[in-house]
């Protein structure tokens, strides 16, 4: 209670200053398309509730810019098209940045900066790194197709065939970790935020092991030429310089629990 309270301070006292210098969206619609499968940016908590550190940043967004935000949800593979054909005015879902993604969609700003992590079962003693998992061809990783953790677990872990039968392709990350803790694969990678999130919550039943697998920035997506990337790329920056961005990250990847 007493973080939520210095939050919700530093909104008030953040809010009145920013709106006086960030553009004013005059109570403009903003149509966002989420996943709510990819805690803790993003998910359904145990009262059915969708919650998460990206619609804590998008309601101070919002509140900034004088905006309006209405959410649609959608599948992470139908997402990407969806956004660059002009279905949704942005998506988020943490979106890694990327050149070929940039092509068919214009990204905010990176709001955070993750790494990718190899999560595995608690009790996993038969590989202790990527190369262990990649010598062993009886290992199983779990991925969903054309995520960063897909395009890694190819190229940085194993062969850079795409198509390896390695890999098993799941829709969503929640079923990725459900196979993982099932036994169905021996591996999930993940970025470190999300990755951290499930081992608090799995009561040992889950851990991170060897180097980390390099950084990814994640942004907001919009379609291209989308008039909205630069007033929100100015809250974000906003947001940066007075410290609600550090605000959420210590409320969601600090004091909040998974599954509480």
């Amino acid at each position: 209670m007493k973080f939520l309270a210095t939050l919700a301070a530093c909104l008030m006292a953040t809010t009145a200053a920013a709106d006086a210098h960030l553009p004013n969206l005059e109570g403009r619609e903003i149509v966002v398309v989420t996943e709510n499968a990819y805690p803790p940016l993003q998910f359904i908590d145990s009262n059915g509730e969708a919650v998460g550190w990206e619609y804590d940043a998008m309601a101070e967004i919002a509140q900034r810019l004088n905006a309006t935000v209405v959410y649609e949800n959608i599948s992470w593979d139908a997402m990407i098209p969806a956004v660059s054909e002009g279905q949704f005015d942005l998506g988020m879902t943490g979106i890694t940045i990327r050149e070929d993604r940039a092509e068919v969609v214009d990204f905010s700003d990176s709001y955070m900066t993750s790494e990718m992590v190899m999560m595995v079962r608690g009790d996993e003693n038969r590989f202790s790194d990527a190369a262990s998992f990649a010598a062993d061809p009886d290992l199983l990783m779990a991925a969903q197709p054309g995520t960063t953790p897909f395009y890694v677990g190819v190229y940085d872990v194993l062969d850079g065939d795409e198509a390896n039968p390695r890999i098993k392709l799941m829709e969503t990350f929640g079923a990725t970790v459900q196979a993982l803790r099932t036994g169905d694969v021996d591996l999930v990678l993940t970025d470190g935020t999300a990755g951290n999130g499930y081992v608090d919550a799995s009561d040992g039943g889950l851990k991170i092991i060897g180097e980390k697998l390099g950084t990814e920035d994640f942004g907001f997506i919009f379609p291209k030429g989308s008039d909205l990337v630069e007033p929100i790329n100015a809250a974000i920056a906003d947001m940066l310089a007075d410290g609600t961005i550090a605000a959420l990250n210590t409320r969601w990847f600090l004091d909040y629990k998974l599954g509480e």
